[in-house]
């Protein structure tokens, strides 16, 4: 009998992968925790997804993996094969290659707990109900904070008792998190988020951290679809060939039935 290994491509597998790593977090949500989520300021100019092509390089690629996306697509966003290998490729990666990480998976399982997911596909896994996947990952980034009682030394907000620790906290400082003691309607109490606040301040003021994120979150919103704005831009010249022969087709039809009456 064949494997599932076997049975599914590689592509289908990491898909998977994604998609219940997305559901995850909504494990949370079982309580009657309700999920707010930050509109994240996408911006898919050239500008801005080097710099998230930058972050991501940075801060993410030592974890996570992005292995639908091959170095050389960086072109699509103004790079050159130099400017591509100068900063954002390590000393045994090639402009072919996919972006993949040297970190095992059952390393990083024994580390983390879970091993993390690709994110290649990671924006347009997490949409859903509570927003769309850009939103989800740009609120969450934002929201880490200090717990000594977590392995990391650190949870989040959107995703609590998570295994990853806060990658950005060099640049948007240390947070804390202030709980108040609710009463439920069953007439338990809970512990709710009041607020964060910054006890250790970064490299980076909020804004400049906020944009910070953005720009990263651009650039994982970009990778999951590198040709939707070409894909969009042909949508809008469809749309206007369409009119044309709309109006072609009337003016079609008047002359054929002119006569009659």
């Amino acid at each position: 009998m064949s494997s599932m290994k076997t049975m599914f491509p590689k592509t289908l597998r990491f898909v998977a992968v994604a998609l219940f790593s997305a559901a995850l977090p909504l494990a949370a949500l079982a309580d009657g925790t309700e999920l707010h989520l930050d509109k994240a300021p996408l911006q898919f100019d050239n500008a801005s997804l080097q710099n998230g092509a930058k972050l991501f390089v940075n801060y993410c690629v030592s974890c996570h993996s992005a292995s639908f996306m091959r170095y050389n697509r960086l072109r699509s966003i103004g790079l050159t094969d130099q400017q591509i290998k100068d900063n954002l490729l390590f000393t045994s990666d090639k402009v072919g290659d996919l972006m993949t990480v040297a970190m095992r998976r059952e390393d990083a399982k024994q580390w983390f707990g879970a091993a993390p997911p690709d994110l290649t596909v990671v924006a347009r896994a997490r949409s859903g109900e509570f927003g769309t996947g850009a939103d989800w990952l740009y609120t969450y980034l934002r929201q880490f904070y200090r717990d000594d009682a977590r392995p990391t030394g650190w949870n989040n907000a959107v995703f609590p008792n998570v295994g990853m620790p806060n990658v950005l906290w060099t640049l948007q400082g240390q947070q804390a998190a202030h709980f108040v003691e609710k009463v439920d309607e069953h007439g338990g109490k809970e512990n709710h988020l009041e607020k964060l606040e910054i006890v250790q301040p970064g490299k980076l003021s909020k804004e400049e951290f906020d944009e910070q994120v953005a720009d990263l979150v651009s650039f994982i919103t970009w990778m999951g679809e590198p040709a939707q704005e070409a894909r969009q831009q042909i949508g809008w010249y469809v749309l206007a060939l369409l009119a044309v022969l709309s109006v072609l087709t009337y003016l079609l039809k008047r002359s054929f039935w002119k006569d009659v009456h």
